[in-house]
């Protein structure tokens, strides 16, 4: 347990935990919005036609 020596360290720690928390919040805010673009359909094609142009250029090469 940390033993503080007055009431502006105490102030002091609580302003720094707010803001980590502050931080912490707006990184979580910010991987839902990754996950949200990652989600959306438009990626899911991108992603299918990348799949399906390599799986066609190794077809083309075996042949």
């Amino acid at each position: 347990m940390k033993i503080y020596e007055n009431e502006e360290s105490i102030e002091r720690e609580l302003k720094v935990l707010d803001l980590e928390r502050q931080i912490a919040w707006e990184e979580i805010k910010a991987v839902k919005e990754e996950y949200k673009e990652d989600f959306r359909p438009y990626n899911w094609i991108q992603t299918g036609v990348k799949l399906l142009s390599k799986y066609g250029a190794m077809i083309l090469l075996k042949k």
